[in-house]
């Protein structure tokens, strides 16, 4: 039997590919500020830090003053809400990976740098026919990934220990947020990141696809 009993997902990247949503949404809004707008794969770099951060990369040097990044901040949370889901799809493998997980017992949750009502509308859209234990998005006052605080709060939670759980997700933050929490790094390599940064935060598993998570699972132990 696998030590594993649980997996802790990341979104963006990892289950859903959002980006062109993302990017239509945030440009949408630099335009209506008078700035120039950036390429869908640009934002592969600019996600993964929360939305303030997001909006900091995103506006030019010398148009970053805290009153400009509020009212982009605000616009982005209303542009992304009218229609944040319109092109965003599970990545292949993804449906066929959670039935399996599902179909085994294994306990799923999802942990979100994303503000967090917009995060459960996405899961709830797009995700909806699996459950999830718990869907935790940005909140005030718990600290944002790579803090480990929220993913020990769902450890907690579900009454599972840390390193019960696979951490699942695309980015250093991520790889960085399962190591200080003690879960089981693993790397989704189809994400917005790719390989070289997965390695770098520590991944201790790199999954090319989303059906190498089941692989991982049976044989239970740490591969790379």
């Amino acid at each position: 039997m696998s030590r594993f009993r649980a997996v802790l997902f990341d979104l963006d990247g990892t289950l859903l590919d959002t980006i062109e949503d993302i990017a239509d949404a945030m440009n949408a809004v630099l335009r209506r500020a008078g700035f120039p707008g950036h390429a869908p794969d640009a934002y592969r770099r600019l996600v993964g830090d929360g939305l303030e951060h997001l909006v900091l990369r995103a506006v030019p040097p010398g148009h970053r003053d805290a009153e400009t990044v509020a009212r982009c901040m605000e616009g982005m949370r209303r542009e992304y809400a009218a229609g944040g889901y319109a092109k965003t799809k599970p990545y292949p493998g993804v449906p066929g990976l959670l039935d399996a997980l599902s179909a085994r017992g294994c306990r799923l949750a999802i942990l979100t740098n994303k503000p967090h009502d917009s995060a459960r509308e996405h899961v709830s859209a797009t995700l909806g026919k699996w459950r999830f234990d718990l869907v935790a998005g940005a909140r005030p006052g718990v600290p944002l990934k790579p803090d480990p605080a929220a993913a020990i709060e769902i450890s907690a939670a579900l009454g599972i220990p840390p390193d019960r759980f696979v951490f699942l997700g695309d980015s250093g933050i991520d790889m960085d947020t399962a190591r200080l929490a003690g879960m089981h790094p693993a790397g989704a390599v189809w994400g917005f990141r790719g390989r070289e940064e997965l390695v770098l935060h520590g991944a201790v598993s790199l999954l090319e696809k989303p059906a190498d998570l089941l692989a991982l699972f049976r044989r239970g132990a740490d591969a790379r």
